[in-house]
């Protein structure tokens, strides 16, 4: 229990942040299984989509990736609708067992020369699987983690949701640069780029024992409401929040794998850096922004989701071009790291708070299905296309047209963080 003044018995506080650090481990293994994909795809492309030109590989293969996404609004529904009828926990324990059949089912196959096109169709199965449970699990750990998170600290305590989606893209790219130290590139690209999603599904098995021991934290008379997990008690009564939400995860769905997963392949691809450089860059990058994250929620908490929303879509409009235009032509590593940093700097303001400030606008019956419905259906069509949109305007010479794409879209997440309350609607907040 809590007192009158809002302040948690050690007890509570210690039950809650074990709560965040068990849906947190799970979290972190959910999206290394995601990600391994697009940070092994320059060494297996080839096996899967033969070719004599790598561009063209790299499109199918981001092709693949983005089929994955166009997945997430089902797994968005369905788990939603999952964790607010049959609660968290159990949505939660479902899609991170699906993430592990997908990886194993990679891990496994036959290439494009052992059976033909039933490889590249075996593998796109694979991805789908692994894209219905990643849709389902963004919305229900955001909304676990508001849930459980301490009041005056949430911003700090919900930031860890991203502190291990990027832990899992760190961990996905460091296992990639050892395994470069100890193979070779044609072992890689014959057999070494097996491992990573081998790793995953073991992975993938242990989070779901620690998932086991997390506490629900909603109650059956919830489960039980007449509203829980309805589509039609979602769009009736709440429109305008689920528009909102879709509004600003576009631009930043977009801009987040702009300077992540993308990232590796423009600065192999663009720049015309080797990929060991590369991978070393985005290694280095990627731990900064993982730890931005805690520093970026403690902020929220000081100045409003709101604010940080808004100083987002603002940075995102001014310095995005000017970054990726410099990126385009830099041979310093060190200064495309700098850069790198920078750019994830701004989107931190996004992703530290982003599942915090979604669950915020939903009561409890729909909020899983609301926060993970609006963040799949934007991320679907605006993130899981970001590396083929790219990819494909570069192949026909017009790359610089996806730069400014990327800040029309950070124009209009700043005009629908405009739309956001100065305080949540729903969760007990400071701000």
């Amino acid at each position: 229990m809590t007192t009158i003044t809002g302040l948690y018995t050690a007890e509570e506080r210690g039950k809650r942040i074990f709560a965040i650090v068990g849906a947190s481990s799970g979290n972190l293994v959910e999206w290394f299984d995601f990600y391994v994909y697009a940070f092994s795809a320059i060494y297996f492309a080839p096996a899967f989509f033969p070719s004599d030109n790598p561009t063209v590989q790299l499109v199918n293969t981001a092709g693949v990736f983005a089929a994955g996404f166009l997945m997430r609004p089902i797994g968005g529904w369905l788990f939603g609708r999952v964790a607010d009828k049959h609660g968290r926990k159990n949505s939660m324990m479902i899609s991170v067992l699906m993430m592990c059949a997908g990886s194993l089912l990679i891990a496994c196959l036959p290439t494009y020369k052992d059976i033909g096109v039933w490889a590249p169709l075996l593998l796109l199965l694979a991805r789908l699987i692994q894209g219905v449970s990643v849709g389902g699990e963004y919305g229900t750990t955001a909304t676990y983690m508001s849930e459980v998170a301490l009041k005056g600290q949430r911003g700090f305590f919900a930031s860890f949701q991203y502190v291990t989606l990027i832990g899992g893209q760190l961990l996905a790219v460091l296992l990639v640069v050892i395994l470069q130290q100890f193979l070779t590139e044609d072992d890689l690209r014959a057999w070494g780029w097996r491992i990573p999603f081998v790793v995953g599904a073991v992975a993938a098995l242990i989070s779901l024992f620690l998932r086991r021991s997390l506490k629900e934290t909603t109650s059956k008379e919830m489960r039980a409401d007449k509203d829980a997990g309805s589509m039609a008690a979602l769009f009736k009564n709440h429109t305008a929040a689920f528009i909102t939400v879709l509004g600003y995860t576009a631009g930043g769905s977009l801009i987040f794998y702009t300077f992540t997963t993308y990232m590796q392949k423009y600065l192999v691809n663009t720049a015309g850096m080797p990929a060991k450089t590369a991978s070393y860059i985005m290694t280095g990058a990627l731990f900064l922004y993982m730890c931005m994250q805690p520093l970026f929620g403690m902020l929220a908490d000081k100045i409003g989701r709101r604010n940080s929303m808004l100083w987002f879509g603002a940075l995102g409009t001014l310095f995005t071009v000017p970054i990726l235009l410099t990126l385009k032509s830099v041979s310093s590593p060190f200064l495309a790291f700098g850069l790198i940093t920078l750019a994830l700097a701004i989107v931190s303001f996004y992703t530290s708070i982003s599942g915090l400030v979604k669950a915020e606008m939903f009561p409890p019956q729909v909020r899983a299905l609301g926060v993970g419905l609006a963040y799949a259906v934007a991320n679907a069509i605006f993130g899981g296309s970001a590396e083929y949109v790219a990819l494909s305007l570069k192949s026909v010479g017009m790359e610089n047209s996806f730069y400014w794409y990327v800040t029309v879209m950070m124009a209009v997440a700043f005009l629908f963080s405009l739309r956001l309350p100065k305080r949540a609607a729903y969760l007990e907040n400071d701000l």
